[in-house]
């Protein structure tokens, strides 16, 4: 219900009495989620890959980021308490009144947004939407998405009414995979919500376990902006640090010590060059530029830096590639061992890496590319990468014309690489 004469809902939002929660999504994302709403609040996680519940129902999740015993203290299987119960199962959501959205958001393989998840999510919470009912969307989007692209799937499938039947709101994960310290409960988050009373009502709600506080932005276009553009400034500062390091390997100068020096001014930003990848800042710059090219603006910044960062698994493989030919190393049939394939260190995720951008640049030139990494699961990487080379640490075959570290887990730190060298190159 709007008035027309300001163009502005009319309030009539109505906090539910008891709430009963629902994540849709039990990535990196939703399972912190459901695991701490938990604690306060009866919770349904729900998602469609049955391997996934099962895991989570047998308190283990492969992803790292929740202990079992942190899972074990939150499972019930009273379906009305305070608690954390599991399910594929759309039905057994029906009896939620609030409903958080934490699926991926892509990009496809010319770079643009992919909402495709994100819709199917929309269309599972809608079959059983109620009046009342708040629907919360924590997957980044471009500004606009959420009342442009996810509300008119909840109206058109439920035939309930936006901001009269169910409201809306958003607040964006700033999940950081790997990250023991900024955890969910110590991040402050941006919440917001399609109407004034709906956004204190959202507030309200993730004050109840984030620790670190609030910030409930104007509208849910601005939580939209900010979550963009976050990982965007992050993209295109390291996008900065490597376009230094390739200047700086033509002139022979050590980059790190470079960015060491120049790190002691006190407002210096100290990036490091490296692989840009994963589910955030390799992929959210494309959500901004999208929008940006739809309203009829060009981004020249946010795209070069994604340019520049796209090609640094090619320029890693193609500077590989000429120290071996100044070293008189026949790269034809060569054996390369590439150490680490997840997007980032001491951490199982491999969603975005740009370390299959070295091994396809390698495997043009005809060298065999061994890949060891103790942290990425052989059977996610063999599914969305077609990689059948990951490799147990007992079975490299040693005898390596090359060695990569294409990222720096742990495990790599004291390596014996004299070991798995090929033994007339040491």
């Amino acid at each position: 219900m709007f008035d027309h004469s300001s163009n502005q809902p009319v309030e009539n939002f109505i906090p539910p009495a008891n709430i009963h929660i629902a994540i849709i999504g039990l990535g990196y994302v939703g399972l912190p989620l459901a695991v701490e709403f938990a604690r306060k609040f009866p919770v349904k996680g729900f998602d469609i890959k049955q391997r996934r519940v099962d895991e989570l129902n047998n308190a283990f999740d492969r992803t790292l980021e929740t202990e079992s015993s942190v899972l074990s203290s939150v499972l019930t299987t009273d379906k009305i308490a305070n608690g954390l119960i599991f399910t594929s199962a759309v039905q057994d959501i029906a009896l939620c009144n609030v409903y958080i959205i934490s699926v991926p958001t892509p990009t496809d393989q010319y770079n643009r947004p992919d909402l495709s998840l994100l819709i199917k999510a929309s269309k599972s919470v809608a079959s059983v939407l109620k009046t009342g009912d708040v629907v919360i969307y924590e997957s980044t989007v471009y500004p606009g998405a959420t009342e442009d692209v996810c509300v008119p799937v909840l109206e058109k499938a439920s035939g309930l009414q936006y901001n009269h039947d169910f409201f809306a709101g958003y607040s964006p994960e700033r999940i950081n995979p790997g990250d023991k310290v900024h955890t969910l409960t110590n991040i402050l988050k941006v919440t917001s919500g399609s109407t004034p009373d709906a956004a204190s009502f959202i507030d309200g709600l993730y004050q109840t376990i984030v620790k670190a506080g609030t910030h409930k932005a104007p509208s849910i276009k601005v939580a939209e902006a900010c979550k963009v553009i976050e990982n965007s400034q992050r993209d295109i500062n390291i996008a900065f640090v490597n376009e230094l390091s390739k200047i700086f390997n033509i002139m022979d100068i050590d980059t790190h010590a470079v960015l060491e020096a120049a790190g002691t001014k006190w407002n210096f930003l100290n990036f490091k060059p490296g692989l840009v990848g994963g589910h955030c800042t390799g992929v959210d710059p494309y959500y901004l530029a999208q929008k940006a090219q739809e309203v009829g603006y060009h981004p020249e910044i946010i795209l070069a830096g994604r340019r520049l960062n796209d090609g640094m698994g090619t320029y890693v493989a193609l500077e590989v590639i000429k120290l071996m030919i100044k070293k008189d190393i026949s790269v034809k049939q060569s054996n390369i061992l590439v150490l680490g394939f997840t997007f980032k260190e001491n951490c199982p995720d491999v969603r975005n890496t740009r370390v299959i951008d070295i091994v396809k640049e390698l495997r043009e030139y005809e060298a065999h590319c061994e890949i060891y990494d103790p942290w990425a699961d052989p059977a996610e990487v063999e599914l969305e990468y077609d990689i059948t080379t990951l490799k147990n640490f007992e079975e490299l075959s040693g005898n390596y014309d090359a060695i990569i570290i294409a990222v720096g887990h742990r495990e790599f730190f004291n390596l014996d690489y004299e070991k798995l060298k090929k033994i007339n190159h040491r």
